[in-house]
């Protein structure tokens, strides 16, 4: 079973995720040090985080998984900085001409 997961962290951040075998025990690849910048020594010795199946498929390709993958991190804007830890696609904030 292919998924694509959204994890939600205890700072209200998230991270889009896929995973090809829809294992208990996956909780994504975000960067460690990235997410770990955003908690206190005492903020790390007690959270809890949620894992969220958005989508699913028995049959999809991997290229398929993949592309739904990059639609929900657009779609979540986890790729904000301030919204998520999702590194990829580079996130591009919108033109503002003011």
């Amino acid at each position: 079973m292919n998924v694509i997961y959204k994890i939600l962290y205890p700072n209200g951040k998230i991270y889009i995720g896929q995973d090809r075998t829809n294992s208990i025990n996956y909780f994504g690849s975000a960067d460690d040090n990235l997410i770990a910048k955003d908690f206190s020594p005492e903020q790390r010795q007690s959270f809890t985080i949620t894992r969220e199946i958005l989508w699913e498929s028995e049959i999809a390709s991997r290229s398929e998984v993949c592309q739904k993958e990059v639609e929900f991190i657009k779609l979540y804007r986890s790729n904000d900085p301030s919204i998520g830890y999702n590194q990829w696609p580079k996130f591009e904030a919108p033109y503002d001409p003011a």
